[in-house]
């Protein structure tokens, strides 16, 4: 169990908790925070469903900076939250741990059910012993599921989740709602639209094709590439997040297209980039970062996917003037250029 702040320089500084703190996401937004100013208290697990030494690097990167404070374990163990939001009493909460991986979900729905499911039931919780200003949970694009509409809206019904993973997470919105008008808790769920960048996630596909191409390898690509995908640079969806931080939810919407809720503070919000990118573009992009072309292997789309993703950032931009401003080319050479400088010689 972490102490609570007793370093003078923080402790008089605002805390935010973040879960998943060693992740992609978590990561990023924990340098963010702490870069203005904020005591983060990070908790993750470390768990092995990707190199554990990778979560470990990022970690390593936050626990010499001033200000922060980890923990390692799981969500759902009973009363670490608890203790955490005890300890600690942050004002903000970034709920960024989950089982990720929309095609895991269809081999291990086990832990989706743990960590997705009753990891967050914890920290709602929690939230509920000890309550913070704002909490702010992450959720997917994938909750949009079979809706072919496009660009998805904040205000469009999700009832169709096409994975478990997907449906974990819109149970997640439910859950949180829930918490949010039996206890006043304001609430805002983000709707992450495939995020990339440095220090990414090696089960994403553009993690998989670099590595593969580097080492002449061919690359999967399904749906015979017929693919469009709304691709959010980190460091947009980061600005994104701590800018959302300070719009908590209230009573008033800012217009029809606002998602909030009538009768809980509580709201959805799309962060992405509100540009789709075929697929094979992407690839293109990669190709010219790398100054070499993939052997591809076109194959038929795969269970629990979707052919496209658009992102409607209307609310987005009426909420915090963020606008994304990382093009797909720019992006794919910072995460080319930081994928050779962390494997060196060795792109396995």
């Amino acid at each position: 169990m972490t102490d609570p702040v007793t370093d003078p320089v923080t402790a008089s500084a605002p805390v935010a908790l973040i879960t998943g703190v060693a992740g992609f996401i978590g990561s990023h937004v924990a340098h963010a925070l702490l870069d203005a100013g904020w005591h983060v208290v990070g908790l993750d697990s470390l768990n092995p469903y990707y190199d554990p030494a990778l979560k470990q690097a990022r970690l390593n990167q936050l626990t010499p900076r001033p200000g922060f404070s980890a923990e390692i374990g799981k969500l759902e163990d009973p009363g670490r939250l608890m203790d955490l939001f005890a300890t600690h009493r942050p004002t903000r909460v970034i709920h960024l741990a989950a089982q990720a991986g929309v095609r895991h979900s269809i081999d291990a729905p086990r832990d989706y059910l743990q960590a997705n499911l009753i990891g967050t039931y914890e920290l709602l919780e929690a939230a509920r012993a000890h309550p913070p200003e704002h909490m702010l949970l992450a959720s997917t694009s994938s909750v949009y599921g079979a809706n072919t509409e496009m660009p998805y809206r904040e205000t469009d019904k999700v009832d169709t989740q096409m994975s478990f993973y997907a449906a974990t997470k819109k149970a997640n919105e439910a859950m949180a709602h829930s918490y949010a008008h039996l206890y006043g808790l304001p609430v805002t769920m983000f709707r992450f639209f495939t995020v990339y960048g440095p220090w990414g996630r090696p089960d994403m596909a553009y993690f998989k094709f670099t590595r593969a191409i580097l080492q002449s390898e061919a690359i999967d690509v399904y749906n015979n590439g017929e693919m469009r995908r709304d691709f959010t640079y980190i460091d947009d969806l980061v600005r994104a997040i701590v800018a959302l931080g300070d719009a908590v939810p209230g009573t008033t919407p800012v217009g029809d297209h606002d998602s909030l809720s009538p009768v809980a503070p509580f709201r959805a919000v799309n962060i992405g980039n509100n540009s789709p990118v075929a697929l094979m573009d992407f690839i293109r992009a990669i190709e010219k970062a790398l100054g070499k072309d993939a052997q591809k292997n076109m194959l038929p789309m795969q269970p629990g996917d979707v052919p496209a993703t658009w992102a409607d950032t209307t609310l987005l931009r009426d909420l915090t003037d963020v606008e994304m401003i990382t093009d797909v080319d720019t992006g794919v050479r910072r995460f080319v250029e930081w994928y050779k400088g962390y494997h060196h010689d060795d792109p396995a």
